[in-house]
């Protein structure tokens, strides 16, 4: 267990940093946070930022000498980078990074679980995608295996004409075909050094453009009628890894089951709620299993919640949202404001 007055390594500066060094302030423990130059918001309440390269070993290694456990704050911090930290030190494993950041590890990884996830192949030619789509049909996503986020790095492709006619990025794809589903949803849970697991409730997660717009709940009956699969399936993905921290899948519901898309070994946009949603914050619960403390009550303390992204220039009228009842801002910080930016979140409450 971290001792009171610890000190908490964050790889990674944003704005999932920022909320993880809030709660851990809280809890009694001091951040630093190492990430490379750019609008590192989470400094701004951390003690110190490291803003070095991520293969800056002696940095890697001083930065390390002053922490007693590290974690990350998003999944396209390197492996090696990771691995650089002290064996025992560092929560979750870099085990977990490396599943998760190529997309065909990472389907192959739950399908050896049981997982179903979308049908795809993979594509490292023109041949390749013209395979899939006659394989799978059109419309399907053509994904980078590798970090994409936010809607970046994925093209839809609607017919066999656009695969033929496609610039092709020189770099490892997948195409999945497409998904018919009544719902998007989150399956959040925390896992502690000792093994246990606590699930948040599930929200419906609804996207525009590729990002994400709002989560709320009740999620409604086709989601509900299937977070108890989901959960089974992040439960084995969990003790797979030997996972600790806050772990997140992302499903579809069909009318088949719950269909895999992908999973985030961090904290999640779409569990933003529980920061005034649920009696323990995923943010906490985090900061709560890296630090070997025992985990917090994950139940929902409202009878409905709804969070929504604040996009780009939005925030300029962020503060208007204030004027409802139980709703909750959460600014980020951020300098610089551009299309497509999440700049901060408003939560929404009725007890």
């Amino acid at each position: 267990m971290l001792k009171r007055g610890g000190t908490i390594g964050i790889l990674g500066a944003g704005q999932l940093g920022r909320m993880m060094a809030m709660s851990a302030a809280q809890l009694g423990y001091r951040c630093i946070a190492y990430a490379p130059d750019g609008d590192n918001v989470a400094g701004q309440v951390c003690d110190d930022l490291f803003t070095n390269k991520w293969d800056d070993n002696a940095a890697l290694a001083a930065f390390a000498a002053r922490c007693d456990v590290v974690t990350w704050e998003f999944e396209n911090v390197p492996v090696a980078t990771a691995s650089a930290m002290p064996e025992g030190r560092i929560f979750p494993h870099p085990r977990a990074l490396e599943t998760a950041q190529d997309r065909l590890n990472e389907k192959r990884f739950v399908e050896g679980l049981g997982g179903r996830p979308a049908a795809y192949a993979r594509v490292d030619s023109r041949a390749d995608l013209e395979a899939a789509v006659d394989r799978f049909g059109a419309p399907g996503i053509l994904k980078t295996r590798r970090d994409g986020y936010d809607g970046k790095g994925q093209w839809r492709i609607g017919s066999d004409r656009e695969a033929q006619g496609l610039h092709l990025p020189e770099m490892p794809l997948i195409y999945e075909g497409f998904v018919e589903f009544e719902a998007e949803f989150s399956v959040i849970l925390v896992r502690g050094q000792d093994g246990e697991i606590r699930f948040w409730d599930s929200t419906r997660n609804t996207h525009e453009d590729g990002i994400l717009a709002t989560s709320s709940l009740p999620a409604g009956e086709a989601i509900e009628a299937q977070v108890g699969e989901a959960r089974e399936l992040a439960r084995q993905v969990a003790d797979a890894l030997k996972y600790v921290g806050v772990l997140t899948l992302e499903f579809f519901a069909t009318r088949e089951g719950p269909v895999f898309n992908e999973m985030a070994p961090r904290v999640h946009n779409s569990g933003h709620w529980t920061i005034e949603g649920a009696a323990t914050s995923q943010f906490e619960n985090h900061i709560r299993a890296v630090a070997g403390l025992p985990l917090g009550d994950t139940a929902t303390v409202a009878q409905s919640v709804t969070m929504t992204n604040i996009i780009g220039k939005d925030i300029k009228r962020a503060q208007a949202h204030l004027t409802a009842p139980d709703t909750h801002l959460h600014d980020y910080g951020k300098a610089k404001v551009r299309e497509g930016r999440k700049m901060g979140h408003v939560t929404r409450l009725e007890r």
